[in-house]
């Protein structure tokens, strides 16, 4: 059973946690329509990534069974 030897001071033990912490997201604007977006990623607003479309967008989507009702 593993127990400590000494005791680890709350100094020593906050150092060795110090890399621990969550660092906040980094959103750049999209240049094709101007919403946040994570950067190198595709925007999910409009699908473009590099001032191209790569992801078509549809506006509202229908589905067989909304047509039987």
């Amino acid at each position: 059973m593993a127990v400590p030897q000494n005791k680890v001071t709350r100094s020593r033990r906050n150092m060795r946690r110090s890399h621990d912490s969550l660092v906040a997201a980094n959103p750049n604007e999209c240049p094709s329509c101007g919403e946040l977006k994570r950067p190198h990623h595709v925007c999910p607003s409009c699908g473009s990534y590099n001032d191209r479309e790569v992801v078509a967008m549809v506006d509202e989507a229908v589905f067989d069974d909304e047509d039987a009702a």
